[in-house]
């Protein structure tokens, strides 16, 4: 390998070590933070560099440099595997008996649809197609939802509303009986979340949180962030119904954070293992990862999930269907949190609610 490709694969290689490395201290800030997202990506560049560097670095650099991408390979693949096929699932199938049983159903799509983005029709299209019983638009403003309501009130008699110009708006249209709705403002002021009661057709209830906290980003802390999925995480492990969260958690499904969410709540994901489903970024096909997510409680079976097509945004929309079965699903647990980490949990919620801040980005679209 001539010199100044074998000077490059070193940059690489230090590049890599701190991209694999840096996330491991959990630090919480963007700039390490964000370092979790593209771990599919570091561990396809760490294998392939692994590869050329064993064929045409030889000698004891060239092995020791080898080693070291495999290494890091190996660190990337252990967050990521458990959403490939050879995982075990922790989302249970609907049985025969529950799939029949219709009136204990419910089909939910969720789509960011992006502020800027004005093709309303194709979500309007897309909604008719599915028929979902329930429909989350998330980074709605005034004019996204005239026009959801002009192509879908005959549709959803329930709807919540919360537009906003800053892309934390919501949206939440719904055939199912809602009641006792709320619209907070969990942590941070002007980042809002929706937390409803949902009656199925057969009479039973559960509870459903939509959230869209704020995004990583290079130059700030992601403790608020953090806190809103800790705070709902807890929320549903203390619920008395069966709980649904979803929504555009802006963090990957194999993140601290979003383990940790996981252990509050004993929520399960029904992606691990079964697939990726990378739904940002729509637009950018190489750099693609998990952010738009849903995660149930135990009594729930998965039905149908698929990643669905474009709607003029950068995120796919999500279709989920799920039966609310009559018990819950054993040895499916994803972890405890111990009393350590609940405390420490609670301790940064009560804090970043006492910050005085604006929202994270919420004039990025403001030229569009």
């Amino acid at each position: 390998m001539p010199l100044p490709l074998i000077v490059i694969a070193w940059i690489l290689v230090g590049v890599l070590l701190l991209a694999t490395l840096l996330p491991l201290s959990k630090f919480p800030h963007g700039a390490v933070r964000g370092l979790e997202f593209p771990r599919e990506q570091l561990f396809l560049i760490a294998a392939v560099l692994a590869v050329v560097m064993a064929i045409w670095h030889p000698g004891t650099a060239g092995v020791l440099g080898t080693c070291a991408l495999a290494l890091l390979a190996a660190i990337q693949l252990g967050y990521i595997v458990k959403f490939t096929p050879i995982w075990r699932k922790q989302s249970v199938k609907a049985s025969a008996q529950l799939m029949e049983q219709t009136d204990r159903h419910v089909s939910l799509l969720a789509a960011n649809v992006k502020k800027s983005n004005r093709s309303y029709e194709k979500l309007i299209a897309l909604a008719h197609a599915r028929g979902a019983d329930i429909l989350m638009a998330i980074e709605v403003d005034a004019e996204w939802i005239e026009a959801l309501r002009g192509g879908l009130s005959e549709i959803y008699e329930r709807w919540v509303e919360v537009p906003l110009d800053t892309g934390y708006g919501l949206c939440l249209m719904s055939k199912l009986k809602l009641s006792d709705t709320q619209l907070r403002e969990l942590i941070t002021e002007g980042v809002p979340s929706i937390r409803t009661t949902v009656t199925l057709r057969n009479g039973e209830t559960f509870r459903l949180y939509v959230v869209h906290p704020e995004p990583p980003v290079i130059d700030h802390d992601t403790k608020g962030r953090d806190s809103e999925i800790a705070h709902v995480g807890l929320e549903a492990e203390d619920d008395p119904l069966p709980a649904i969260v979803t929504g555009d958690l802006n963090d990957v499904a194999w993140s601290s954070t979003t383990r940790r969410f996981q252990r509050l709540s004993g929520l399960l994901d029904p992606r691990v293992g079964r697939g990726f489903y990378n739904t940002f970024s729509a637009t950018m096909p190489w750099m693609r990862w998990p952010l738009d997510h849903l995660f149930h409680d135990p009594q729930f079976r998965l039905i149908e999930m698929e990643r669905l097509a474009k709607i003029g945004s950068d995120h796919f929309p999500m279709w989920f269907v799920l039966g609310l079965a009559e018990t819950e699903a054993v040895d499916l647990d994803p972890g405890d949190a111990d009393a350590e980490e609940e405390d420490e949990t609670r301790e940064m919620i009560r804090e970043e609610k006492l910050r005085n801040r604006e929202a994270i980005g919420s004039d990025w679209e403001d030229e569009d």
